[in-house]
């Protein structure tokens, strides 16, 4: 870690969710343009994640949370979207696959999108600062 003083958990977790808000935007602006561009549901959702899951690496690092140094970048980036693949992707497939049939599309990929959000802040902290819970 840098000799910064280190933000509070409860700091991180607002500029989490600042940024987590921002990468929702950026999320569905560009499934919205996918869907528009006649990509299926599934691949637009693949393709909206690649675009968001890069805004949310580097915002997440560089304001979110502190930075341990002894991460190499390419290992913070491999855990970030590894796990981000798994959670984030994988949730808000699921979502579309399980519930877009049931109650539209747009309310799958919502609901996919909260009930990742939590996951994804633990995920986040461990793959940049190399914790969870401490």
């Amino acid at each position: 870690m840098s000799g910064k003083p280190s933000r509070s958990l409860g700091g991180k977790m607002i500029r989490f969710a600042v940024v987590g808000l921002a990468n929702t935007a950026i999320d569905l602006a560009a499934f919205t343009i996918l869907l528009w561009l006649a990509m299926p549901s599934l691949a637009a959702n693949v393709g909206a994640w690649l675009v968001a899951v890069a805004f949310s690496f580097v915002a997440n690092r560089f304001w979110s949370f502190e930075r341990d140094r002894s991460i190499p970048l390419s290992h913070s980036v491999f855990r970030f979207i590894s796990l981000g693949a798994l959670v984030s992707l994988g949730v808000s497939s699921a979502f579309i696959v399980g519930f877009a049939g049931w109650i539209g599309i747009w309310p799958a990929k919502i609901a996919g999108i909260i009930v990742a959000a939590a996951l994804n802040f633990l995920a986040a902290r461990w793959s940049i600062e190399g914790r969870l819970l401490r």
